[in-house]
């Protein structure tokens, strides 16, 4: 008799759980060194308050009702709920404040291969700090993080979530074109946008560069004769480059093209990328005006790690997690 589990979630057998568990604890390690400290919230948050962001990307998967009739769903990240608890528990503490977590989220998204609707993530949120210095922080983290865990073949996009929307309102595409464009982009569909751009009568010129800029991808030498309006992010971007001790700035690349769907975001964003994994580890970004939402306006930066995804990747490098389990692992950054 088979008894089924919802669509999107999977059982999780003691020889994986080991594992899982061997590299939490190494993330758990590394973060706490690098002074954050852990929380939970509640899985249920109520609707209202993830409301408060734009989730497009990160859309609930289950409602429930409580006994008062308000609508709860299990969250489905975990950025907002930490925005609750600065706002709420720390609202007179001084910044820049410092959490890390390891939680289950779940997410509405079509049932296919690859991606569920329960996902453990592991990351951190750097509250306080502004950029670039805090967004240098939060790299610098990611990259202990994973070569902590004897991941060796990762890079990591970066990239600012303002660049695109600031050369469209340059360029006058009108507004009800923005958010299609938005989302060709978002899902690296350049065929779509090209045709996009073309139906939205932009003269040649503005349509060639709106698709040209985002197919940027490579070292700083992408980061010269971009247009005006794009300026402003590409120095942010070189900023941060600069202050990445060597070992961090070699793992990143800049990538004009990179944007979210998740409206938080407000400047720089990255995503982690391993040739073991057809999809990204995890990312992160800037979500300066999120914080004011919820009555504490402070800038704020962030990353979550996909641990399964994770680990996946040190399975597909045959390296890390088995080392990490005969207490041979790499010595945690």
């Amino acid at each position: 008799m088979i008894h089924p589990i919802p669509s999107g979630t999977r059982d999780v057998l003691p020889d994986e759980t080991r594992e899982v568990r061997a590299i939490t604890d190494t993330l758990r390690r590394v973060f706490e060194r690098h002074g954050y400290g852990e929380v939970y919230t509640p899985a249920l948050e109520y609707e209202s308050v993830l409301a408060r962001a734009d989730m497009a990307e990160a859309r609930p998967a289950y409602r429930v009702f409580d006994e008062a009739g308000a609508v709860l769903v299990l969250r489905s990240d975990m950025t907002v709920p930490i925005a609750r608890v600065v706002a709420t528990r720390y609202a007179s503490s001084e910044p820049p404040l410092r959490f890390c977590y390891f939680a289950h989220c779940y997410r509405g998204v079509r049932p296919q291969r690859g991606q569920p609707r329960e996902l453990l993530q592991a990351g951190i949120e750097l509250i306080g700090a502004p950029a670039p210095h805090g967004t240098a922080e939060a790299l610098t983290v990611l990259c202990h993080s994973l070569d902590a865990t004897g991941l060796k073949d990762y890079r990591v996009g970066l990239g600012d979530a303002s660049l695109f929307p600031s050369l469209m309102a340059s360029m006058e595409v009108p507004q009800s074109a923005r958010r299609a464009l938005l989302d060709a982009l978002v899902l690296r569909d350049y065929v779509t946008l090209e045709q996009g751009l073309a139906a939205s009568g932009l003269p040649a010129g503005s349509a060639e560069l709106l698709l040209e800029v985002p197919q940027r991808r490579g070292g700083e030498e992408i980061l010269t004769d971009v247009p005006a309006p794009a300026a402003e992010a590409v120095t942010g971007l070189r900023r941060v480059h600069e202050l990445l001790e060597p070992a961090v700035a070699e793992r990143v690349l800049f990538d004009l093209g990179l944007v979210r769907n998740i409206g938080y975001y407000t400047g720089a964003v990255f995503d982690v990328y391993d040739p073991a994994l057809g999809a990204p580890i995890g990312g992160g970004g800037r979500y300066d005006e999120l914080l004011g939402r919820f009555g504490r306006g402070l800038p704020a930066v962030g990353f979550a790690l996909g641990v399964d995804r994770l680990h996946i990747a040190l399975a597909g490098e045959e390296r890390g997690t088995g080392a990490l389990l005969a207490g041979a692992g790499p010595t945690d950054t």
